[in-house]
């Protein structure tokens, strides 16, 4: 009987939620996990990310030229480094990620058909994300001015992932800063950031 119960409630709840707000519920939610999943995936510490950059669309990363200019009347030969392209793609992604959640949630906010409590949360995801990418911002550029070559963040919820470029083994010192930098900017205790470093 009690079971009995606990169904029909059950199928309350979901008829009086309504199809479409459910439907659109569960694209939040798999926004967030798309998210998770891009930044494990692009996480790896080896120097292949899977991706061909010299296929690239037929573009060359030298634009006509064998030699890039590093200061004015200095050239060098020097081509990106496989980190440096893992870096970009990172960002890349990250970015292309967070532009297409954005999208889902305005959808939701501007759909007639949602009730003002799913519009309220997405509104509410919307702020978390551009603080999450403010944060992400921040961390990387103080981490940089630091002495870092190349940093990407990703800050997710109540923990943050951490990639950065660096001649040789990070050092005590180097870890307990870059836990100082994420805690001061996000309020992350150090247990729940993790630390990926590129060579």
């Amino acid at each position: 009987m009690n079971v009995q119960n606990g169904w029909e409630k059950v199928k309350r709840f979901f008829e009086r939620i309504g199809k479409r707000n459910l439907i659109i519920a569960g694209a939040v939610v798999l926004i967030g996990v798309a998210v998770a999943l891009n930044w494990v995936f692009f996480s790896r510490n080896d120097d292949k990310d899977g991706y061909d950059y010299s296929a690239s669309a037929g573009m060359s990363t030298n634009y006509g030229t064998s030699k890039t200019t590093t200061a004015l009347g200095e050239e060098t030969s020097a081509a990106p480094s496989s980190s440096d392209a893992y870096f970009s793609s990172v960002e890349v992604s990250r970015q292309r990620a967070r532009d297409e959640a954005l999208e889902v949630l305005n959808a939701v906010v501007e759909n007639d058909k949602a009730t003002e409590d799913v519009k309220a949360e997405a509104m509410r995801e919307m702020q978390a994300l551009a603080k999450e990418m403010e944060q992400e911002a921040n961390i990387e550029s103080i981490l940089m001015s630091k002495g870092f070559a190349q940093c990407v963040a990703v800050v997710s919820g109540d923990s943050a992932n951490i990639v950065v470029k660096n001649d040789g083994a990070l050092q005590a010192a180097q870890l307990a800063q870059i836990n100082a930098v994420v805690y001061e900017q996000t309020g992350i205790l150090p247990a729940n950031i993790t630390i990926v470093q590129k060579d």
